[in-house]
């Protein structure tokens, strides 16, 4: 394998993983706020006790998502000198940003979320939280920025200098505006939410089963199916608009979401199948005919442009981009009618006592990650072979200078670190869940907000 594969191979597995943590603080932050806030309004201990209890699982989530998350910046640097030289004006704009006016803002009040329970007042431990759930969602709207400049880049000229060029920010906030940037911001957001959600679906059901906690896991399943049925039908909306999006702007990736390869024809929409791309046919798969042309225009006869209009070294791998959007969905819609029939069951009494169905939400926790890799995976592959849209290609950004044996030797090191802190990361929080939330009978006297 050549430097440039083993260099993408590493920055993927790197930011696979760093993926797994961000969303899960952000959704879990949205529901340690809803929570907090309950236990302020009603004065009922037992939402203090679930708050106490999440907060402690959102520390341990954080503390894995800052550790990879350095880890994978530092590749811009290593891996893709080029690249980083190219874009440096516009992504140090929006990683500046996202540091002091996310990550700090975050980390302040992080403090006081997790060790100031008899330190400050109720009200500031409150606003406290608010302000740490509102830090993770302010970071992840400026790494999208600086990611859907990428899909979409607008704001800059290009200047050149001794030889090389690089992108320039003219406009700042077209930079933050970009034609991709709310679609793809709203449609993250809520697979996080997703993602926090199906993690305490997934916990309280545990305690059910176990009939452990039961009056603290029924009432935390409440609240997070209610998050969850939101996100969930929220994120088929936001797919939705972001397909339109795709479409209008980066038309060689809607037609591989689809394995549409006839130029200026109506668009069917795949079920499931497998691309021969030789052959320019899907196998094994059913279509409804005209209905991707339905959903991105609002006719079913409306021509899409096609792969075949372009170059064939400007085509993405077509089966894999429809392999991983078409799990993106399939688990999408898996998603919703868990999320709602958990919810119809649990308004109808039933749910707490249906064991099986119990147990199909403990393992639904991995949908939301599933989901959310998968989308990525489609988005990043759907847009090769370019790194910044039409203006610099993959096989151009890398730096020339670093060698397959030196990213072989560090992928393999990546490798195991990233094994061992996932093996700690499921230890730790295993440890968390069997301990339980405390009893109230325990707390130390002060110790409640």
């Amino acid at each position: 394998m050549d430097a440039l594969m083993l260099a993408r191979a590493q920055f993927a597995l790197t930011i696979a993983f760093h993926y797994i943590f961000p969303p899960l603080s952000i959704g879990l932050g949205v529901i340690l706020v809803i929570m907090e806030g309950r236990y302020l309004q009603t004065k009922n201990e037992l939402y203090h006790r679930m708050t106490r209890f999440w907060v402690k699982v959102f520390g341990l989530i954080f503390a894995l998502g800052v550790a990879t998350g350095i880890v994978m910046e530092f590749q811009f640097g290593t891996n893709w000198s080029t690249y980083s030289r190219y874009v440096g004006d516009v992504f140090g704009s929006a990683l500046a940003a996202e540091g002091v006016f996310a990550f700090f803002l975050e980390s302040c009040f992080l403090a006081l979320l997790l060790f100031g329970w008899n330190k400050v007042g109720p009200k500031m431990h409150f606003f406290s939280t608010i302000m740490v759930a509102f830090g993770a969602h302010f970071s992840a709207v400026w790494i999208i920025v600086a990611n859907s400049w990428q899909q979409t880049p607008v704001g800059h000229h290009i200047v050149a200098e001794g030889g090389r060029v690089r992108a320039e920010v003219v406009d700042f906030w077209q930079v933050v505006f970009n034609p991709s940037t709310l679609d793809r911001l709203s449609h993250a957001l809520m697979g996080a939410w997703q993602a926090g959600a199906f993690l305490v679906i997934s916990v309280s059901a545990f305690y059910l089963l176990r009939k452990k906690h039961q009056e603290f896991a029924k009432a935390s399943m409440k609240i997070a199916l209610v998050v969850a049925a939101f996100a969930s039908i929220m994120q088929l909306w936001t797919g939705h608009s972001s397909a339109a999006t795709v479409a209008e702007t980066q038309p060689a990736k809607l037609a591989a979401f689809e394995a549409h390869f006839e130029n200026d024809e109506p668009a069917a929409l795949w079920l499931f199948g497998w691309v021969n791309e030789a052959e320019q046919e899907v196998n094994f798969g059913i279509a409804i005919p005209g209905l991707t042309s339905l959903l991105t225009h609002g006719d079913s006869k409306a021509p899409l442009t096609g792969l075949n209009a372009f170059p064939e070294d400007e085509r993405p791998p077509v089966n894999i981009v429809f392999q991983a959007y078409h799990l993106m969905v399939a688990v999408g819609f898996g998603l919703i009618l868990l999320a709602f029939g958990g919810l119809v069951l649990c308004w109808r009494g039933i749910l707490f006592q249906a064991r099986w169905l119990l147990w199909v939400l403990v393992f639904s926790v991995v949908g939301p990650q599933i989901a959310n890799q998968f989308g990525w995976l489609a988005a990043e592959v759907g847009r090769q072979p370019w790194i910044v849209y039409g203006l610099l290609k993959t096989s151009e950004a890398y730096s020339p200078t670093v060698t397959s044996g030196e990213i072989m030797a560090s992928l393999a090191m990546f490798t195991v670190i990233y094994l061992l802190l996932f093996a700690l990361f499921i230890y730790l929080l295993n440890e968390k869940i069997q301990h339980g939330p405390v009893d109230e009978a325990i707390i130390d006297k002060g110790v409640r907000p």
